[in-house]
């Protein structure tokens, strides 16, 4: 089946649906909305703590704002991504309360504001602790009232389409490689659709599921990358996996894991070892205030050395009703293991959140493909560089959905539909019954990453997982080649790719750098085993 739109938006995160609803909102035309589950399933709805922006400008300013993320950093950030991002975030969060996202607001209705990890002021704004779900239900409701937004749940996307699938020979030096829209299965026919755009826009999300514990959903398999990758698109700083220090120490419950947000260490808890020791002093002057990297290993350090599974964040020093306000949905999840935050310390470890590497794509979102844009996770804008400030995520969303949709509204007179793309072929093949190899193979990858691709690694530890990898990639190709397609294959296929790239790309860089320590580059006196 052929199906045609004007804007084809894959992925519906807060990402996804600003831009289609911008696009939408444009009147030139007809908008595809592609969720591979529902579209209220996106990591956007996992994210707790809030959305960076200078709002109080008695005490914040933009400078500070564009300092703070480039330290954070490690100096390795696109200076014009960072300031185009900090400079337009009061604009989007404008948006976000115009489509209807709530933001907690103090009794003289300025935005309550919250300090995280990096920042050297409050400028975090947050609906209690589980600002990602407001966020999403607020996008949501505007993206389902809209008349022009057509929203496919359950349908996922497999491959991009480019002169590749007319039979035309495409490498990494093709020049003018264009995409003309996406060949997507649709859950009820069980057939692979082809759906003809005249702008594609990938906001895939993360990656967070290649490892064997993530605070992501298990979707966020990296599709949107591979999918790139595979057409021959450049992607970039893949190696920068950043590892959130505090998820709940809770074993059994890893995909996902709960995440206690880097606001509580802002509200003024303290990382200690179980004995009630803290050792952040050893490692950072900014305590249990350090950025993310810095915290995580330290945290990976202190278990190794004392033989734990877990430290501790503590806030029983603060008032409990204070806690049990800010907090609420943390105070609820603890309590129902056992745990009352406001008198007993939490288990914390570190485990994989965020993805600071992605598709490149430049200032409008636009990508080595024409007609081809990647927002939210799955960019590299070179915002992050070599590791992400807290909470910069959402706005970094907002603010390119915006630049990419301004972008394509502008050209989308420019484009047509391909009318020469053939309809997928998967004649010949056979219905999938391996999935016992599907899923022993998605646990193995899991391992492999946490194993060797971690928050410590080595050159041993990298060559070992791209072995590993390399053997997985041939047995999975050869498989995908015989079967029909399948949303567990194809997440298998792009889990391999992504695992791939971050290892090659690690083994590329020889330095330890942001979120990327090596134990054969060690930067800092101490060095971890």
């Amino acid at each position: 089946m052929i199906r045609k739109f004007d804007f084809l938006v894959i992925g519906s995160g807060v990402a996804g649906m600003s831009y289609a609803l911008q696009a939408a909102a444009s009147g030139k035309g007809r908008v595809a909305l592609v969720c591979k589950t529902s579209i209220d399933e996106a990591n956007t709805a996992k994210a707790q703590g809030g959305v960076a922006s200078v709002t109080d400008l008695e005490k914040d300013n933009f400078e500070k704002h564009i300092q703070d993320t480039i330290v954070a950093g490690d100096y390795i950030s696109d200076p014009a991504a960072v300031r185009q991002v900090v400079e337009n975030a009061p604009e989007g969060i404008r948006r976000l309360v115009e489509w209807g996202v709530q933001f907690d607001k103090r009794e003289d209705g300025s935005f309550d504001l919250h300090r995280e990890g990096g920042h050297s002021e409050f400028r975090i704004l947050h609906h209690a602790d589980d600002t990602g779900f407001e966020i999403q239900r607020g996008l949501i409701e505007a993206v389902r009232r809209h008349p022009a937004i057509t929203v496919l749940e359950h349908h996922f996307a497999i491959e991009i389409i480019t002169q590749h699938h007319l039979g035309v020979t495409v490498t990494r030096q093709t020049p003018d490689i264009e995409c003309f829209g996406a060949y997507v299965l649709d859950p009820d026919t069980k057939k692979v659709d082809t759906i003809l755009s005249r702008v594609t826009v990938l906001a895939t999300g993360g990656i967070g599921a290649i490892y064997s514990s993530t605070t992501n959903p298990d979707i966020a398999t990296g599709d949107g990358i591979a999918m790139a990758y595979r057409a021959k698109a450049t992607v970039q700083d893949m190696e920068f996996v950043q590892f959130h220090p505090t998820a709940l120490y809770n074993p059994g419950e890893t995909h996902p894991a709960y995440l206690i947000t880097e606001a509580m260490r802002g509200y003024g808890g303290i990382l200690r070892l179980p004995s009630g020791e803290e050792f952040m002093q050893k490692y950072d002057k900014r305590l249990s205030l350090a950025p993310r990297d810095i915290v995580a290993r330290a945290i990976d350090r202190e278990m190794k050395i004392h033989g734990i599974d877990h430290v501790c964040l503590d806030v029983r020093h603060k008032d409990a009703d204070e806690t049990r306000k800010h907090f609420p949905n943390i105070y609820k999840k603890c309590l129902s293991i056992g745990i009352d935050i406001t008198r007993q310390m939490i288990p914390v470890v570190p485990c994989q959140h965020y993805f600071c590497g992605g598709i490149k794509v430049n200032l409008d979102g636009c990508t080595s493909i024409k007609r081809l844009y990647a927002i939210g996770e799955c960019s590299c804008t070179g915002l992050h560089g070599g590791n992400r400030l807290a909470s910069n995520s959402l706005i970094e969303a907002v603010v390119y959905a915006d630049t990419a949709a301004r972008h394509s509204i502008g050209h989308i007179e420019d484009y047509t539909f391909n009318e020469k793309v053939p309809e997928w072929n998967d004649e010949g093949t056979m219905t999938n019954e391996e999935k016992v190899l599907i899923a022993q193979d998605v646990k193995e990858v899991g391992q492999i990453m946490s194993a060797y691709v971690g928050i410590v690694r080595s050159d041993l530890r990298l060559n070992r997982a791209w072995t590993r990898l390399d053997l997985l990639y041939e047995e999975t190709e050869e498989l995908f080649k015989r079967v029909k397609a399948t949303p567990d294959i194809c997440e298998l296929r792009n889990m391999i790719n992504v695992g791939y790239l971050i290892t090659r790309q690690a083994m590329e860089r020889k330095e330890s750098r942001g979120l990327h320590y090596t134990l054969d580059y060690p930067r800092h006196a101490y060095d971890q085993k």
